[in-house]
């Protein structure tokens, strides 16, 4: 079986998907206990971001750009998380993740042990100005063109 068969960024979009252009997409991550938890995904298959043309590389950062800034605009999270690791799932995609103090992880990465119970109540407070900040990442990622 190929590489690109097993993957399961390359067979399904992983997540819930916001937009899609030409060279990538964002998808929200729906991980139970953080509700703006997104990724950049690059959709052809490529492990590492070294992959990329210097012209794609600069694309994809600002992708990741305009996610982080649609979040600090409309949720204004305490911090907001980038990382690209891909050793669970070795296709580039960039976590972008709105942290707040609340949160059941914080201050500790979102992939560690939970420090403190996170409330229901801001979840569901934040999950309610997510579309917002979802139309804000759509438009500036069109605007990135593709």
């Amino acid at each position: 079986m190929s590489e690109r068969i097993a993957c399961p960024l390359c067979a399904a979009d992983g997540g819930t998907l916001v937009w899609r252009g030409g060279r990538l997409r964002l998808i929200r991550a729906d991980e139970a206990g953080f509700p703006a938890f997104y990724r950049v995904v690059w959709n052809a298959h490529a492990a590492e971001f070294s992959d990329l043309s210097a012209a794609e590389r600069v694309h994809c950062m600002e992708a990741v750009t305009a996610v982080e800034r649609a979040l600090r605009e409309h949720l204004a999270p305490t911090k907001v998380n980038l990382a690209a690791l891909g050793n669970m799932v070795p296709h580039l995609h960039w976590h972008v993740i709105a942290r707040f103090t609340w949160d059941s992880h914080f201050p500790a990465p979102v992939w560690a042990a939970a420090q403190q119970p996170g409330p229901a109540g801001e979840e569901d407070a934040l999950r309610a100005r997510l579309p917002a900040a979802e139309a804000a990442m759509v438009v500036a990622l069109q605007g990135l063109g593709g």
